[in-house]
């Protein structure tokens, strides 16, 4: 080792792999020059026998930005939906190191999660997050064994009941957000997916209209999650007709183009007033209605998802025993096993109600010909 000062600052020099290696430490300071001499010594018999330098551990907001750039290649719906849910988790463990967060963290994490009311798909849905975050740094093998998925909920959701639709309509009716209940009544009367809801432009709607009234009307789905769902056509109820023409009376008459829910924003009304929307964009689609639906549900009290809307559409139609599946299946476009096991029970029940309507209905006629029946097959004995 061999440190000295030139100038105001102290320098070192040292020998490595037949080399002189000569720089500045710096520092006024000769301890800190020597202590800079022996990391740099340090620093290079790593390099030299390919020994990677630990990288230092960084607190989970940092790693958690570093993790979400990895994602910009998805979709920007798959995107934003980590980015969400980075942030959910990142406002809790954001100031941790990713070096202390262990199975006891994250397990108490999930129960604190759960407690706030999360289903326990959004709870795994953020425990993807931190693991991919803890995987970037090779962390997240020493944890897995322990980490496990909370239960998620199964079930292909509930329909409406008469009585809550109408709570649920006219809590939407009095909502700030002006396109909720247009947006509602279409998709309980048509079993749209929000995502084909959302895509849906006028060039996508068929209308006959008398006077500015809709009074007949189809959509074909333009776009779909499956390739079943596509390009189904799906005729219009009275009340769609009615909640559109309404709709559409705001806009005036707009290009095929546009789309049917456009990117707008609400200018909430002062007590007793009406919400304006302004800022509208027909060429962009409407965004999350989030918050709107939560606010319905609470005004209802009732607790639906928004895809329940659609199990309501199918399930009526399965009620009704004179609908074929196959009809079922070119207006809700692709339905899965699960759902088609509960609407058969459905199905099963209303075949069951009508031949006891036919048994009602043939109760007498049916009495008097085995009677008569009876009495021939006695006569010929």
């Amino acid at each position: 080792m061999a440190v000295y000062k030139r100038g105001d600052f102290w320098h070192y020099k040292f020998r490595f792999n037949n080399q002189v290696v000569r720089e500045s430490a710096k520092t006024k300071s000769k301890r800190v020059a020597e202590a800079a001499e022996r990391e740099r010594r340090h620093q290079l018999q790593l390099s030299y026998n390919y020994i990677p330098k630990k990288k230092m551990a960084p607190l989970f907001k940092v790693a958690s930005k570093q993790w979400l750039e990895t994602k910009r290649a998805l979709a920007t719906k798959t995107y934003n939906g980590y980015k969400d849910r980075t942030a959910a988790v990142t406002a809790i463990m954001g100031n941790k190191l990713i070096c202390d967060i262990n199975e006891q963290e994250i397990a108490g994490y999930q129960q604190k999660r759960l407690g706030t009311g999360l289903s326990g798909r959004t709870v795994n849905f953020e425990l993807a997050c931190i693991r991919g975050t803890l995987k970037l740094y090779r962390m997240w093998g020493q944890l897995s064994d322990g980490v496990k998925a909370v239960r998620e909920n199964r079930g292909v959701g509930k329909a409406l009941s008469l009585e809550d639709e109408g709570k649920v309509l006219q809590a939407a009716a009095k909502n700030v957000s002006p396109a909720i209940y247009p947006m509602l009544v279409l998709s309980l009367d048509t079993g749209l997916r929000a995502s084909e809801v959302r895509s849906l432009r006028r060039g996508d709607i068929k209308l006959i209209e008398e006077g500015g009234v809709i009074r007949e009307g189809q959509l074909v789905v333009p776009k779909s999650k499956t390739d079943a769902g596509k390009g189904r056509v799906v005729p219009f109820t009275g009340r769609v007709c009615g909640v559109l023409s309404m709709w559409f009376g705001r806009f005036g008459k707009q290009p095929a183009s546009s789309y049917v829910f456009p990117h707008h924003c609400v200018a909430y009304p002062k007590k007793g007033g009406v919400a304006n929307i302004y800022d509208i964009d027909f060429s962009r689609p409407i965004g999350e209605w989030k918050s709107a639906w939560r606010r319905v549900l609470k005004d209802a009290g009732v607790k639906y998802r928004w895809h329940d809307l659609r199990h309501t559409f199918v399930s009526r139609l399965a009620e009704n025993s004179a609908i074929s599946e196959q009809t079922i299946r070119e207006m809700a476009g692709h339905v899965s096993k699960e759902m088609m096991q509960r609407y058969s029970h459905i199905r099963i029940e209303a075949k069951k109600d009508a031949i006891a309507s036919l048994e009602r209905g043939n109760t007498n006629q049916g009495t008097h010909l085995v009677k008569s029946h009876q009495k021939s097959v006695g006569q010929a004995n």
